[in-house]
């Protein structure tokens, strides 16, 4: 019998944002909604963002700070604006676009915060969007029905880096970290990810 996971972590490979950030591009031009600036939440938000403002033509992006979430899902006490958005949105058509709809409150911090600057309309958008949300988006990809963490590509060396300090005990060889990873969270990494991981958190071994 295999050991219970700490906790399911879903890897997203670069072309998999690619696929979500298209389909969030057809349906909100398939809508009424035609955005003149494109804010993301930092710092999920800024590659979906960018491709989003690709794919529809925005040349305006902005973007803002919540903190809810730090490395490898350890959770603060609530969500707030820590970098204010910087840039005149008064009157024009907001499109606010996160990574992942968790639980509802990133959006509950951020839209308030751009609806004081005074836009004619806010719409959001994420790429993955949790069936535990408070707050669902107005646009997303794909709904999350059973919770698992979402691990984009921009975050790999972070939160995994994360994940090894909290082991108890903690792992001392790269095999050993690569086991841990696979029972502990169901994740499985190339040799050049693991690499990375070690290499960039200057965990006491080698890859």
């Amino acid at each position: 019998m295999n050991p219970p996971r700490k906790m399911p972590v879903q890897l997203i490979p670069v072309e998999e944002v690619v696929h979500r950030a298209d389909d969030l591009a057809r349906q909100i031009r398939a809508s009424d909604f035609r955005p003149d600036t494109i804010v993301a939440i930092t710092r999920g938000g800024f590659m979906p963002a960018r491709f989003l403002c690709d794919f529809l033509r925005v040349h305006k992006l902005l973007s803002l700070k919540v903190e809810h979430y730090t490395s490898g899902a350890r959770e603060k006490q609530r969500a707030a604006v820590t970098v204010p958005l910087a840039g005149d949105v008064r009157g024009e058509r907001v499109l606010l676009v996160d990574d992942v709809n968790d639980s509802g409150d990133t959006l509950v911090a951020a839209r308030p915060h751009l609806e004081g600057f005074q836009p004619a309309a806010v719409r959001t958008a994420v790429l993955h969007e949790k069936a535990s949300t408070q707050c669902p988006a107005d646009f997303h990809s794909q709904a999350v029905q059973e919770w698992r963490w979402i691990l984009y590509p921009w975050a790999v060396i972070e939160d995994v880096g994360q994940f090894a300090r909290e082991m108890d005990p903690p792992p001392t060889t790269a095999t050993e970290l690569r086991t841990r990873l696979q029972q502990d969270y169901g994740l499985e990494l190339d040799a050049t990810q693991l690499d990375r991981v070690i290499r960039y958190n200057d965990l006491p071994f080698s890859a």
